[in-house]
């Protein structure tokens, strides 16, 4: 049986300061340390073959941090741009983890929200609608996407690409944004549309799942 371990980044800077992030690229936190020792410790248990994330620097920061330590060090792979027509190598020995980069599988979109605060825009837009924004499956914040628009471009590349690696009895690790990663469980769960509002994955959150035969079984 694969495994596919789903990895939430670990707290960043507007995460710390309560802001909508999106797509803005923001750092980590000084407040990991923890936390990293916690997962570096479950995911060394692991044999990970393929590694995916996106470009942001919150969700590569926490790959690097996540795998230190580890019997192989990772090599970031660019799968769109420039850095994929010049980032090619020759493969030489077996003692890297390759990491793959898209932005499929950044955070969703937010629009006109980005940067600012959540608590002070639940004030002048109501908490109901803000929770609709945020969670809700087809509602979409001001010039942003929905869950459904970042399912267009997450589950294709999942379906291509990781399951693919599952199916050939790879381990895969995702390394990713809140809403990117909603999206893969509402996928491999089957949550129903009006249901994925109370899917909720903390920070540095991790979900494992089986994978047989076309078939997906959680883990935790």
């Amino acid at each position: 049986m694969a495994k596919l371990i789903l990895l939430r980044h670990f707290k960043s800077q507007w995460n710390l300061e309560n802001r909508f992030t999106g797509w803005v690229d923001v750092p980590l936190c000084n407040e990991n340390e923890e936390r990293i020792k916690e997962v570096q410790n479950l995911l060394a248990a692991e044999k990970i073959d393929v590694v995916y994330t996106s470009p942001l620097i919150r969700n590569k920061t926490s790959v690097l941090a996540a795998l230190e330590g580890g019997d192989k060090y990772p090599i970031f792979i660019y799968e769109e741009g420039e850095m994929k027509d010049r980032g090619h190598f020759e493969a030489q020995g077996k003692n890297y983890l390759p990491v793959y980069v898209t932005a499929a599988l950044n955070e969703r979109y937010y629009g006109k929200l980005q940067g600012l605060n959540k608590d002070e825009t639940m004030k002048k837009y109501g908490e109901p609608l803000v929770h609709l924004w945020r969670r809700s499956y087809k509602k979409a914040p001001p010039g942003g996407e929905s869950l459904s628009d970042v399912m267009r471009r997450t589950i294709p590349f999942y379906k291509k690409h990781m399951e693919q690696a599952l199916k050939e009895g790879k381990n895969v690790l995702v390394v990713a944004s809140h809403n990117s990663l909603r999206a893969l469980v509402k996928y491999i769960e089957g949550i129903p549309d009006n249901d994925i509002t109370n899917l909720e994955i903390q920070y540095a959150g991790l979900l494992a799942y089986g994978f047989a035969n076309g078939i997906y079984k959680k883990l935790n």
